[in-house]
């Protein structure tokens, strides 16, 4: 049995024309983020989105989701696009960024 996505990814160098243009959350903790980040993301902590997402994500909205390297970011979209909510895996994540970092 083949297993069916609910979600689509982007590798997140193909992302970065559209910096500021969509919604992008970093998923990593604090401390991963302040070490450095993509420019325009705003930090949730997966474990805050998981357990709360009504309380950051609109069902009505799409949202970019990126971790360090793609795992938790995945995982993560799968979580919530079970919920219902609009959310794009961002493969390679920030460890793969081809850009400069924010701090």
């Amino acid at each position: 049995m083949f297993f069916k996505k609910n979600y689509d990814s982007i590798n997140v160098n193909k992302l970065k024309n559209n910096l500021g243009k969509v919604s992008l959350i970093d998923i990593r903790e604090p401390f991963e983020y302040s070490e450095g980040h993509i420019p325009s993301s705003k930090n949730i902590p997966m474990n805050n989105l998981i357990y709360n997402p009504d309380k950051y994500l609109d069902k009505n909205k799409e949202y970019y989701i990126v971790c360090q390297s793609g795992g938790r970011s995945s995982s993560t979209c799968k979580f919530l696009s079970k919920k219902g909510f609009n959310v794009i895996n961002v493969s390679g994540g920030t460890g793969s960024y081809s850009g400069k970092l924010e701090r």
